[in-house]
């Protein structure tokens, strides 16, 4: 069997990338997800703001998949500015409870200086695992 390439419905073409790749034993590789939209439109140009869309990106992921947030048991964060990110811890936490609830896989955060896409301020990617039958 061949890894299945997880592209949410109504969502805009992934170019040169899957946002998600569903692996034969149930594995999931979700691709960095940045704060833009299903329409690859920044709406937020606050960190906050695109980190609850890169999450919410990645649920919505994980959902196309057949699973939920609590599948996942991985997430790598990469920000760019780690002062920002410090001084908005509670916002951070308040976020992140909206969209995964109080489901905590296992994290790393990466301390980068810059994205490819020039409006994004961080990307997410995630490992989960969805159980067949």
């Amino acid at each position: 069997m061949k890894p299945e390439v997880i592209h949410p419905e109504g969502w805009a073409p992934a170019l040169g990338y899957a946002n998600g790749m569903l692996m034969p034993d149930g594995t999931l590789h979700v691709g960095g997800q940045i704060g833009w939209t299903k329409d690859k439109v920044f709406v937020s140009h606050d960190f906050i703001g695109q980190m609850e869309q890169a999450l919410s990106n990645i649920a919505d992921i994980v959902r196309a998949a057949g699973g939920d947030v609590s599948d996942v048991g991985r997430l790598t964060w990469f920000i760019k500015d780690k002062a920002e990110y410090l001084a908005r811890q509670r916002e951070v936490g308040q976020v992140y409870r909206k969209v995964f609830g109080r489901h905590f896989p296992a994290m790393s955060m990466i301390v980068i200086s810059d994205l490819i896409e020039d409006d994004a301020l961080l990307e997410i990617e995630a490992t989960a695992f969805i159980a067949k039958g």
